[in-house]
């Protein structure tokens, strides 16, 4: 039997609305014959089931095992055709691909002043949309049609096209080299991490200043200056700049604002561009830009105009949701964020095709971050857990890290010492196999490991002695990340005062002007 998750068919019957279901019907029922109901018939049992389950398939004996693979493939395919016609006519990426549809069918029959008359149309559109790769393939397209016919259709039309072919390549290419970069700097990203030393951080400078090094940024427009943006911000967060990265999200996300249109267009960038800019405000702990953006965010997203599919949905939830917790977090208002928690399980599950595995772990971080703030210890352990345990997060040590930590304080804080035992040992050895242990990770290891050794009456010296380690490291370009994950400073704070780590935060956060 297959696995339900891999079996794309049904992924994609299970993704459909209701609407998309009953548009679906009414064009199946436009094929059906003697010979094709059973696509149909399968449509109606993959949509009834539960799992994907190949016996119940065939249960029925209408369909035979050898029939099975083939008309999966069919059912698939009239699948999209059916979504495909039923796509909103305000999506302007559709409406151009038709244009050109129709002009190619006019060019087949020997219309050819017609599918000129289309493509010029159409090309126009493409700009002013900023569509340049389809206006590239409509100016092909009429090169060819000029090229091969006798049209007359324009006086000095062969130079115009070579003209516009010229300049649309042009910016084609600058886009592309600009999208590689950022492509390239994102890969590196994932293969070595952040940058942990001044050797490293000049290679990435390097790097980034040979690729970009030629580009006349002048000339640009909105589709370079998008992939400029995009590449600066990646080059900012391998190297730890969060003000840069700031620099370089405002830009993005004013790029979008001042053309309004190029939101509704492109969502999905645009959904990104915020999610980094709240992410520098964040590690900036810049509170009342974070507010401001994060509300204009919202507000944007509950416009009209603001396209709505299952990927712009989930994205809209992730984003959305994440930096509604980080807020709380910023602000140390911990007990008014607990209702967020819900809303957030329960849109998980809404949104559990399109989430991968480490946007949920992150959102079970940050729950037990809010727990933790919250000195509800027992639910922080609950999440953390659920990390902790999973195998699948390979690709994120740091997340697997920190969650480990925060149990370790968690533990700590319930005064369980058996578990915290147990704790320390398991962490350590997790820590061991790590790549890229950092010193704030190891100073924690330390500290926790001889509070169990210290008299009642040293603790609080510990304590002091140990805050005074940790400002001393946050000042440190290559370790100061480590402090977003865990405001261990504070936490000390709130044990040498003998006071909630909430009230330190918020205190923190009145004080700050940001």
């Amino acid at each position: 039997m297959a696995n339900p998750q891999k079996d794309f068919l049904f992924v994609l019957i299970k993704s459909l609305s209701k609407s998309e279901k009953r548009q679906f019907k009414i064009f199946a029922s436009r094929l059906e014959t003697s010979s094709n109901t059973k696509f149909i018939e399968l449509f109606n049992i993959l949509d009834k089931s539960e799992n994907y389950d190949e016996k119940l398939i065939l249960k029925n004996g209408v369909i035979k095992k050898v029939q099975l693979s083939n008309l999966k493939s069919y059912l698939y395919k009239q699948i999209l055709v059916s979504i495909r016609l039923n796509i909103p006519s305000q999506n302007i990426r559709y409406q151009l691909r038709e244009q050109i549809d129709f002009a190619t069918i006019l060019y087949n029959k020997g219309l050819y002043r017609q599918s000129l008359k289309i493509l010029d149309k159409t090309k126009q559109q493409a700009l002013e949309n900023d569509e340049k790769h389809m206006a590239f393939e409509i100016v092909e397209f009429e090169k060819l049609i000029e090229s091969q016919y006798i049209t007359r259709s324009i006086q000095g039309r062969a130079d115009e096209l070579v003209i516009q072919a010229k300049e649309l390549n042009y910016r084609n290419t600058i886009s592309s080299k600009l999208s590689n970069l950022s492509l390239q700097l994102y890969g590196i990203m994932l293969k070595t991490g952040y940058v942990k030393s001044d050797e490293e951080y000049k290679y990435i400078d390097d790097y980034f200043n040979k690729h970009i090094s030629r580009l006349d940024k002048s000339k640009f427009e909105f589709r370079e200056k998008y992939w400029f943006y995009n590449a600066n911000l990646w080059r900012s967060f391998l190297v730890q700049d969060f003000l840069s990265c700031y620099k370089y999200s405002y830009k993005w996300v004013t790029l979008f604002y001042d053309n309004k249109n190029m939101i509704f267009l492109n969502p999905v960038f645009f959904l990104k561009g915020n999610h980094y800019l709240l992410e520098s405000l964040f590690m900036l702990k810049y509170k009342s830009n974070f507010k401001k953006y994060l509300e204009l965010l919202e507000e944007t997203i509950n416009d009209p105009r603001f396209p709505v599919n299952d990927n712009i949905a989930s994205l809209s939830f992730l984003y959305l949701y994440n930096n509604k917790l980080n807020y709380h977090i910023l602000e140390g208002t911990f007990a008014e964020s607990e209702y967020l928690i819900p809303e957030i399980l329960n849109k998980i599950k809404i949104h559990n095709e399109h989430l991968d595995e480490h946007h949920e772990m992150m959102f079970y971080y940050k729950i037990a971050c809010i727990y933790f703030g919250n000195e509800k210890y027992q639910e922080c352990i609950l999440y953390l857990e659920k990390i902790i345990n999973n195998k699948n997060l390979s690709m994120r040590e740091d997340l697997m890290c920190f969650a480990r930590i925060l149990c370790l304080i968690a533990h700590y804080e319930l005064g369980k010492d058996y578990y915290l035992e147990n704790q320390l040992k398991n962490t350590y050895k997790f820590l061991l196999k790590m790549n890229d242990l950092h010193e704030v990770q190891k100073e924690i290891i330390r500290f926790l490991k001889n509070l169990s050794t210290l008299y009642p009456s040293d603790i609080k010296k510990e304590f002091i002695k140990m805050r005074e380690r940790f400002i001393e490291l946050e000042k440190n370009t290559y370790e100061k990340r480590a402090f977003l994950y865990l405001d261990i400073i504070s936490w000390l704070e709130s044990k040498i005062e003998n006071r909630k780590i909430s009230d330190i935060i918020k205190e923190k956060a009145k004080l700050s002007n940001r």
